[in-house]
């Protein structure tokens, strides 16, 4: 006898049908860089680091739009993260829905609205980047910025001197894969204990950062 798929039954195949082809329409804007320049917390400033998620984009075909790295600066003309990188939506190179907009992604009006871990914080090949517990960890990503997304205003370093230091400093990192007893946000975990590239690793990170599409 043959068998048909009960009305909810088809309901539910033809939702996911379509769950997955748009996801797979929604185009890469996010992605963690699936290596640092290699120079530590030193990346350049702003622009080496705007620039290095330029060139992995591109690697992959996605380098048309705009993209930005989410990092903060300080000291008198200090730049917040939250406000380089565009307005959203923002998916991963699966396609999956990281955050809707900013406000969203930093929990704003409501906390966890993001949808940012490890089997999501994905790199621009689509490959899942080590998290706590694999060899080696790569789960401290620069950031520079406090939770909420906005520099700190302390007077302490917590950018490697802007993003221009491999040597003494301290830069302040997120854990993309939301472990590491309790430090678990994702953009504002601990600060590291130093801007090499040894000392970065030597605390769980490789001098990894978070790539958003800005337009």
């Amino acid at each position: 006898m043959r068998k048909t798929l009960s009305v909810p039954a088809a309901a539910v195949t033809l939702f996911a049908c379509v769950w997955l082809v748009l996801a797979q329409d929604a185009p890469m804007t996010f992605f963690v860089t699936s290596q640092g320049p290699g120079n530590g917390a030193n990346l350049g400033g702003l622009a080496g680091a705007d620039a290095h998620c330029q060139r992995l984009a591109a690697a992959v075909g996605a380098g048309s739009r705009t993209w930005r790295a989410y990092l903060s600066t300080s000291g008198p003309n200090a730049v917040n993260a939250r406000d380089r990188i565009g307005q959203g939506p923002w998916h991963n190179a699966k396609g999956e829905m990281i955050a809707q907009n900013v406000a969203d992604l930093h929990g704003d009006i409501q906390r966890d609205r993001n949808n940012l871990h490890k089997a999501t914080a994905i790199n621009e090949k689509g490959e899942v980047v080590n998290g706590r517990g694999d060899r080696p960890n790569r789960h401290d990503i620069l950031t520079g910025s406090q939770s909420d997304g906005r520099a700190f205003s302390d007077g302490q370093d917590h950018t490697c001197q802007n993003w221009t230091s491999s040597g003494d400093g301290s830069a302040q990192v997120g854990h993309h894969d939301r472990q590491g007893g309790g430090n678990t946000s994702w953009n504002s975990a601990h600060p590291s204990r130093g801007c090499s590239q040894e000392a970065l690793r030597n605390s769980g990170g490789d001098g990894l950062f978070y790539c958003f599409v800005a337009n």
